[in-house]
């Protein structure tokens, strides 16, 4: 059966989990990047970016975790990418190059509509307009059978607990304070909405910590 789950989504001490001032030069924001060095160093991260070597440990179980067995991703439009507003023009592709590393339909979230964009490795970017309940059916129906990842960012994950439709999170507790930024849990209460921890497991670079329903 057909799960909906965060993985592999870091946020700092503070519960951040991007930092402010996000730009080109900066999408995860000012010191966003440093929440992600858990992922950076292991074997799963270098071989999405074409590298060998990397960690075998603990870190890369779950990282390897964050992004198998999933049939669609669903993405928030400031994920994607910078743009805001109505699209200027079809140039903007995503972060990821030519061979994005999720290889599966992958649905944006937006209010301007787009044609889909096919890239190499099997992806397929589609833009969804009709808000996220729509983009979970669509979801659901290209994924046959596999797990839908909310791959961010925090106000699209947000919006989907608010609205009961995930039914597990992988947070990557970095030990990194932001001050400020995104933050992921404020007003949100994970007890009412059924979530209780089942795993929790420290490394160097971050807990682990893994919530469902």
């Amino acid at each position: 059966m057909t799960k909906v789950r965060v993985a592999g989504f870091s946020i700092s001490l503070d519960g951040f989990g991007a930092g402010p001032e996000q730009s080109l030069e900066n999408p995860l924001g000012k010191g966003g990047m440093e929440l992600h060095r858990w992922f950076r160093g292991t074997r799963s991260f270098r071989a999405m970016i074409g590298q060998g070597g990397g960690s075998d440990g603990l870190d890369e179980r779950y990282a390897h975790r964050a992004m198998d067995g999933f049939g669609a991703f669903i993405l928030g439009r400031n994920m994607f990418g910078p743009v805001r507003g109505p699209w200027p023009d079809e140039s903007w592709k995503g972060w990821w190059g030519n061979n994005p590393p999720y290889h599966t339909p992958t649905y944006v979230l937006t209010h301007h509509r787009r044609d889909p964009i096919e890239m190499e490795g099997g992806t397929t970017f589609i833009f969804v307009t009709e808000g996220i309940e729509a983009a979970l059916d669509q979801a659901k129906r290209a994924a046959g059978g596999r797990d839908v990842k909310i791959g961010g960012g925090v106000s699209t994950v947000r919006q989907y607990l608010r609205a009961g439709l995930i039914d597990e999170l992988h947070f990557a507790l970095s030990p990194v304070v932001l001050g400020q930024g995104e933050a992921m849990f404020a007003g949100i209460d994970l007890p009412s909405l059924g979530f209780r921890v089942t795993e929790h497991q420290a490394t160097e670079h971050a807990t682990h910590i893994v919530l469902a329903r």
